[in-house]
């Protein structure tokens, strides 16, 4: 059975003299993103992010520190919706 988890890392934004913006990340070593705005480079670094770590996971590497602590951590937690049946009487104004 496959999960989804996600994963919060952090990056850094720099905008480019030649303009654009790169983004890097201490957290996930060979993250490098460019892109013409920030939005565009924060999406474009989300996605290299994601294939950095499948590709760790397709090829039986360690993942990086922080993707290691932010999975435990989720592990530990679930978050879920659940149906809650209310009567509606004279307490509902």
């Amino acid at each position: 059975m496959n999960t989804t988890a996600e994963v919060l890392i952090s990056i850094q934004i720099e905008s480019l003299e030649e303009g654009g913006y790169l983004a890097t990340s201490n957290d996930l070593q060979g993250l490098l993103a460019q892109g013409r705005t920030v939005a565009e480079t924060m999406e474009i670094a989300q996605d290299v992010a994601r294939r950095l770590i499948e590709s760790c996971l397709e090829h039986g590497n360690p993942l990086p520190p922080a993707v290691q602590a932010a999975l435990k951590k989720q592990q530990r937690r679930a978050t879920t919706k659940v149906p809650v049946g209310i009567e509606m009487g004279a307490a509902v104004a």
